[in-house]
């Protein structure tokens, strides 16, 4: 215990969000989980300050620089980069966290300068921090991009294909809390326990530490939790009984319609087997879903899940084995890579390729600056061989999922088109697999485009085909 307080008093909050926003070379998502369970030991409100200071500056860093090149004669572009991360810091400190006093945030970024060595500029960090204090509530912002923190040409792609009305409920969307979502497994010959028993037990749980957790309006198994940022340790979690995974991508599982597909070709008798192949696996989330869904069904059934990462397979092998899933195997594989042995042979294909991934931009708030235009016109190309790959595994009447974590019709409708038309595959309407406040002119047609602001999920596109033949 006094060990663990020992601790506690020598971790400098703000220093360690300022080495973070100085990490280079790594995901933003990937360095808050390894600094939150490297330092699992603090209080709940204090792992919370860092999570935020650091996401929230990561994710609103045009604005603040913006808002501090107003009061700066030295532009944020041409300052060093640690005096960068202070001021943005500070910054959103004061414009963004009630909690924290002005004053106070201008003088830790000072303390910050200086055990930077930066001693020689506290009173400039000292002197422009106060000056946005006294004045942020006057502050104009000339455009979206600036407003919503957006690069200008992502601002550009959307109000060209979703309108300026659209463009901004999105682009706010964005900028929300996103809470976990998790799914709770209605497989209790698996788990050993009830999914009901589970989630009671997991909100008693949440409640003694101040968390909640409320079922998701659009399915029954999936819940929003918050209050917490380890999930390991709450009951159940080594049972199995539940996984983390966005309803995103439990919706567009959803939307593949295994239950009737299993009915429409006579899987129930037990005289064969479905066969599911997931190309672009990790983390794993479709393709346990997919077999718990085939749990249900009571069939004969293999999930082949691949990824090019041996890490990520590695990683999702280990989920697999906690949820006693002994019939989904993980493989290392490169979806660009033709397997002759599955060629004309599966059930269903989850292809959710590679993307820009500028749908989950709420949650990895560093693609909207590591992403270019021509970026995405490569990933498209990609998308392409992908999906030609996948439609030659497909048996006579298969199941192709093609889905992404995008917002661009260069990387989904346009696909869509090029599946139906060029490689002739049949869309599967959506109205009868997904929730009917989801229904829209293109569910019918067999996709639909998942928005921040407007659905209560990631932006996700999710389409549905059937192979000819049956």
């Amino acid at each position: 215990m006094a060990q663990n307080q020992n601790k506690m008093q020598s971790v400098n909050q703000r220093m360690l969000v300022l080495e973070m926003l100085l990490t280079e070379n790594a995901y933003s998502h990937m360095i808050v989980r390894d600094v939150l369970n490297k330092y699992n030991y603090l209080p709940q409100q204090e792992k919370s300050f860092i999570k935020r200071l650091y996401e929230g500056t990561l994710e609103r860093q045009i604005e603040l620089d913006y808002v501090i090149d107003q009061y700066s004669k030295v532009r944020t572009a041409k300052m060093k980069k640690p005096i960068r991360a202070i001021m943005r810091m500070g910054a959103y400190q004061i414009l963004y966290m009630d909690a924290v006093p002005d004053a106070a945030a201008c003088n830790e970024a000072v303390k910050l300068a200086q055990k930077k060595g930066f001693a020689a500029l506290k009173g400039f960090v000292n002197g422009v921090l106060r000056n946005i204090a006294r004045s942020k509530g006057d502050i104009v912002y000339t455009s979206l991009s600036v407003k919503y923190s957006m690069p200008e040409w992502i601002v550009d792609l959307w109000t060209a294909q979703l309108g300026a009305e659209t463009t901004e409920t999105v682009l706010a969307g964005l900028l929300k809390e996103h809470p976990v979502t998790v799914r709770f497994r209605d497989v209790p010959k698996i788990t050993g326990i009830d999914m009901e028993t589970a989630v009671s037990a997991v909100q008693k749980a949440l409640a003694a530490q101040g968390g909640t957790m409320e079922q998701h309006s659009y399915l029954p198994f999936a819940y929003i939790v918050s209050g917490t940022d380890d999930l390991t340790r709450l009951p159940y979690y080594e049972n199995g009984a539940f996984v983390v995974q966005d309803v995103s991508s439990m919706l567009a599982v959803a939307a593949a319609g295994i239950e009737d597909y299993v009915d429409r070709m006579g899987f129930r008798d037990g005289q064969k087997a479905v066969r599911v192949l997931d190309l672009c696996a990790a983390p794993g989330g479709k393709s346990m879903l997919a077999a718990d869904l085939l749990e249900k069904c009571d069939v004969h059934y293999a999930v082949i899940s691949r990824d090019v990462s041996a890490n990520k397979v590695g990683v999702m092998r280990e989920n697999f084995g906690r949820c006693g899933l002994k019939k989904v195997s993980a493989e290392v594989g490169d979806a660009l890579q033709r397997d002759e042995t599955f060629v004309g042979t599966a059930d269903i294909v989850i292809a959710d390729v590679p993307c820009s991934g500028l749908g989950v931009i709420g949650k990895k708030r560093d693609i909207k600056y590591r992403v270019s235009p021509e970026s995405v016109q490569e990933i498209a190309v990609l998308q392409r061989q992908i999906l030609a790959m996948a439609v030659s595994y497909l048996k006579p009447g298969g199941r192709l999922l093609f889905c992404t974590c995008t917002i661009n019709r260069d990387e989904n409708e346009r696909h869509f088109t090029w599946l139906r038309d060029e490689m002739r595959l049949r869309p599967v309407p959506l109205d009868r697999t997904l929730p009917e406040c989801l229904h829209t002119g293109t569910t019918s047609a067999g996709y639909l485009q998942l928005l921040p602001g407007v659905h209560d999920s990631d932006g996700f596109f999710i389409s549905v085909f059937e192979a000819l033949g049956v």
